[in-house]
């Protein structure tokens, strides 16, 4: 088995990645649909708790590797994309399985990446700087920040989306 791990603050361009897996015909699973379909069943928003923090929740409740372990009982197939990691944690609990990992991390600038948060306008867009400056912090303690560091490729995005998705496509090929 071959997992290709998708990792980067929020804003860089993980998605945009994404796309050229799908044009690959790579199966994928984004790790932030498995927590925002697990926070929709579980009565978290109900206690006010936001996405992010229900995840840190489950976290400290289950082991700072429980969102990958979820995330592999939707892994069906010997090449696949994990979008989304955000610890060591995490990417050894894929090692463990004993198949193929590599990292890939997507950087953009701060100033970049919030831009694009706000211009998405999704329900966990940042409202201002410092709400923005708060889920950096939040993703960093998790780990995020040693993912990135430790990666297999890095793919700057702070280009046209054009060119991104051409070193995308690129790297994907590589890679399969």
């Amino acid at each position: 088995m071959k997992l290709i791990v998708v990792t980067g603050m929020p804003g860089a361009g993980k998605e945009e990645f994404l796309t050229a897996g799908i044009a690959a015909g790579v199966p994928f699973v984004r790790m932030g649909d498995v927590v925002r379909e697990n926070y929709a069943a579980s009565g978290a928003e109900a206690e006010g708790l936001s996405v992010g923090e229900y995840a840190g929740r489950e976290r400290k409740l289950h082991g700072a590797d429980i969102w990958s372990k979820r995330v592999m009982e939707r892994v069906k197939s010997q090449l696949c994309i994990i979008d989304g990691c955000r610890s060591m944690d995490e990417i050894r609990s894929f090692k463990n399985l004993g198949g193929d990992v590599v990292i890939v991390a997507i950087h953009a600038s701060p100033a970049v990446r919030y831009e694009r948060l706000v211009k998405r306008k999704r329900a966990d867009a940042p409202a201002d700087l410092n709400e923005f400056d708060e889920r950096d912090r939040r993703e960093l303690s998790w780990g995020v920040g040693e993912v990135l560091a430790l990666s297999d490729y890095l793919v700057d995005n702070m280009s046209d989306l054009e060119s991104f998705h051409r070193r995308s496509a690129d790297l994907m090929r590589s890679l399969q």
